[in-house]
């Protein structure tokens, strides 16, 4: 080992500072002067470093590699068993349906039950909304001799959306449930209670009209009743939703602010009576 004296080490430590200094400037000056020069160190440099840097890659990439797969296989697991959860309980619910399916059918050839034919229907498209008496309905373009008729029942893919009330030679107009002129009787399908679902001209109908001692459920499904003859039973309308007032709304299938389609049912029934077809009370006899 080289021992350096105390002074020489003093000046080596003086001139290091100085020496760098002016490396760095001959560096500069000489990217300066030759820049193709120094651009060919430079590659010459990258490519003697990248064989190191993908040796190094390598592993790192293989390390991640099995990182994603150990995790992928632990989605998969929890997938699995959540997948074999869904299946037990769709076969539970298949074996219940095809004992409601058996028994339905033995009540079926007890009763003598004879099927109710498919409704007739047309298809509409919604050319406008609002417009008209209503503030909630859509305007509906149908092609001439289209045999629609007042109070044929609107539906689209999900549920209920409303009723026709005007007639046109090329168009129809459907009052929508949620308009306040709207009322539609419904059925409660928990307790099977009957209640009135009336319009607000907001996104939800109120419900109201229950049954004393009823209580309808957060989320209890509602569909239709056929009461005054007006809608046929078991349409799908919405589920019960309590708003922040506690007041007790309806939360509809349809999507009534994206309607496209519709299609016209013509359930054959009476529909709404027209005030000349409301039967009057006879006058009473004056007494003396």
């Amino acid at each position: 080992m080289i021992r350096l004296s105390i002074p020489l080490r003093q000046v080596l430590a003086r001139l290091s500072l100085p020496i760098m200094i002016a490396f760095a400037f001959g560096v500069m000056l000489l990217g300066k002067a030759d820049t193709l020069l120094v651009e060919r160190m430079r590659s010459t440099l990258s490519d003697a470093l990248a064989p190191i840097y993908a040796a190094i890659s390598q592993p790192v990439n293989a390390v991640e590699e099995a990182v994603a797969e150990i995790r992928g296989l632990a989605t998969l697991r929890s997938d699995n068993a959540r997948l074999r959860e869904e299946n037990e309980r769709l076969r539970r619910w298949h074996a219940a349906a095809l004992g409601l399916e058996s028994e339905n059918a033995l009540l079926r050839r007890q009763l003598g039950f004879m099927p109710e034919g498919a409704p007739n229907f047309h298809a509409a498209r919604v050319v406008a909304d609002g417009g008209g008496t209503y503030a909630r309905a859509v305007l509906l373009s149908i092609p001439p001799q289209h045999g629609i008729r007042k109070g044929q029942v609107a539906l689209d893919e999900r549920g209920f959306v409303g009723r026709v009330t005007e007639v046109g030679s090329r168009s129809a107009r459907v009052l929508l449930a949620t308009d306040m002129n709207s009322r539609v009787p419904v059925t409660l399908e928990g307790s099977r209670a009957r209640a009135v679902m009336a319009g607000t001209n907001g996104a939800r109908p109120r419900l109201a009209h229950w049954p004393e001692g009823v209580i309808p459920q957060e989320g209890e499904r509602v569909v239709t009743s056929a009461q005054a003859n007006a809608f046929p039973a078991g349409l799908p309308v919405g589920v019960v939703r309590r708003n922040a007032q506690g007041s007790l709304e309806v939360e509809l299938f349809a999507r009534l602010d994206h309607l496209e389609m519709v299609r016209l049912f013509d359930f054959g029934l009476s529909g709404i009576l027209p005030p000349e077809a409301v039967a009057r009370p006879e006058p009473r006899a004056s007494r003396r």
